[in-house]
């Protein structure tokens, strides 16, 4: 149990990395876009540079369309960094003292209902607008299993956290 302790809390924090990563990320490029602070247009306006904070070096290239800026990019990024918030606190859930409780499987639950509920629809509206490429159903199909996994592991949680609760009112 200690291994998983270990590296359920090395992945939690990985995965919290990464999650401010892409929000801040997202956030610091909306605001970018919004008020055209630290945007350089090239390629006759066909794409921006988001440069890095108070320098001319750029840190994102993207083209320079609404429908790509909002559904192949903020709306990617702000994604990913829901995923990975979620999945760090999944990862947190393992390594707690008391495994079956109720907040470890409303964390499991989050995680699951935004894995088979949120990548589908956000694809098909996105491919109303721009063009999704064949790799990207694939990453909708690995989130879909994903979240049926973790559909499983809620129910083991919960059915734990029952018997759990019988075990303490036997006592």
């Amino acid at each position: 149990m200690d291994q998983t302790k270990i590296i359920s809390r090395i992945l939690y924090y990985i995965c919290l990395i990464l999650s401010v990563g892409y929000l801040l990320t997202a956030l610091y490029s909306f605001i970018c876009l919004i008020t055209g602070f630290e945007i350089t247009p090239y390629n006759q306006n066909k794409y921006l540079h988001i440069n890095y904070p108070l320098t001319e070096k750029p840190f994102l290239n993207i083209e320079n369309n609404y429908p790509y800026i909002i559904f192949s990019f903020l709306m990617v990024l702000t994604g990913y960094g829901i995923f990975f918030w979620l999945s760090a606190k999944v990862f947190k859930v393992f390594f707690q003292s008391k495994l079956f409780t109720k907040e470890n499987t409303v964390q499991l639950k989050r995680f699951y209902i935004y894995n088979i509920f949120f990548p589908l629809p956000m694809v098909i509206i996105a491919s109303f607008f721009v063009e999704v490429e064949s790799i990207i159903w694939g990453l909708v199909f690995i989130h879909f299993m994903l979240g049926i996994f973790c559909l499983f592991l809620a129910n083991i949680f919960t059915q734990g956290l029952h018997l759990q609760n019988e075990q303490d009112l036997f006592i």
